[in-house]
């Protein structure tokens, strides 16, 4: 599927409802990693039912444990195109008897991509039509390639509008989940921070409490290359791959477990619910720069 204007080409696939180009006209940029497996073999996944891994790869879902997956099922499932319009296209993803065997609500997932000017809107839309109290966390994992063939880490930067330092905390590898304990401070100069391929030596660096609403991958002399909004999501992920030529910035509502997490998924920090008959709506957008 493509959306195009007189700024942005934007192209979508079916397998995970992904996006898996935006080129940038105005700046002959392509913005979005184009999913090379020697570094990483996606372009922007969406994260469901589970936004990172789950405290030994189970979850505890009315008194029953299921099997779970890094990031959960949707970005490797098959949506169903179900509306196509000049500027927008929605894709849907229902459950199955297959998805019930490890994760056993009924649900229906349609993910909206909007077109506007310079920006492309994400809407997740997760409807509940079933008869119990769904839970779930849900997330983006949008990879942004550098312009230059040849540009590194080093030749860009993060800012974060209107931040003097950002805290932070990171993924325990023995664990494989996060550790709330351990508290790091990201120092800020001008709202900027340098990148680093020292910055994710310990995987992704994880922001809780609703820190990013706003932040720009940007050239190292300041010039916007692209950035997100992301208004009232409560966690937000920064990650890359040794050497890899882009970086993911990933809007989350929930997130990974916390080292030790054996309750209910309804007791999950941060977790979303729909009621029955009810949907749970969020988006954020995706804006070229200058």
């Amino acid at each position: 599927m493509k959306l195009e204007n007189q700024r942005l080409c934007v192209e979508i696939s079916e397998l995970g409802a992904e996006v898996t180009r935006i080129y940038d006209k105005k700046n002959n940029a392509e913005l979005l990693w184009e999913a090379d497996p020697v570094y990483w073999k996606r372009h922007s996944p969406v994260l469901f039912p589970n936004v990172g891994k789950t405290y030994r790869n189970t979850v505890l879902i009315n008194g029953t444990h299921y099997p779970t997956s890094q990031h959960g099922f949707a970005r490797d499932s098959r949506f169903k195109c179900i509306c196509e319009k000049a500027d927008s296209v929605s894709f849907l993803l229902a459950s199955s008897e297959e998805t019930k065997e490890v994760y056993p609500f009924e649900f229906e997932l349609v993910i909206t991509y909007t077109l506007k000017e310079k920006s492309l809107c994400v809407r997740w839309e997760v409807r509940n039509p079933g008869e119990e109290d769904m839970y779930f966390t849900i997330g983006g994992h949008p990879a942004f390639r550098f312009a230059g063939k040849d540009e590194k880490k080093t030749d860009y930067i993060l800012k974060f509008p209107g931040k003097d330092s950002l805290s932070y905390i990171l993924i325990d590898p023995a664990e494989a989940a996060a550790d709330p304990a351990k508290v790091y401070t990201l120092d800020l100069d001008g709202e900027c921070c340098p990148v680093t391929e020292e910055m994710f030596e310990n995987d992704a660096l994880i922001f809780d409490d609703g820190q990013i609403e706003e932040v720009w991958l940007c050239h190292k002399d300041g010039t916007p290359y692209v950035g997100m909004k992301c208004e009232e999501f409560p966690n937000f992920g920064i990650w890359s791959v040794k050497d890899a030529p882009f970086v993911c910035l990933e809007p989350w509502m929930g997130r990974c477990d916390n080292v030790g997490f054996d309750q209910e998924l309804s007791r999950k920090p941060d977790v979303n619910m729909a009621a029955p008959g009810e949907s749970f709506s969020k988006e954020y957008e995706i804006i070229a720069g200058d």
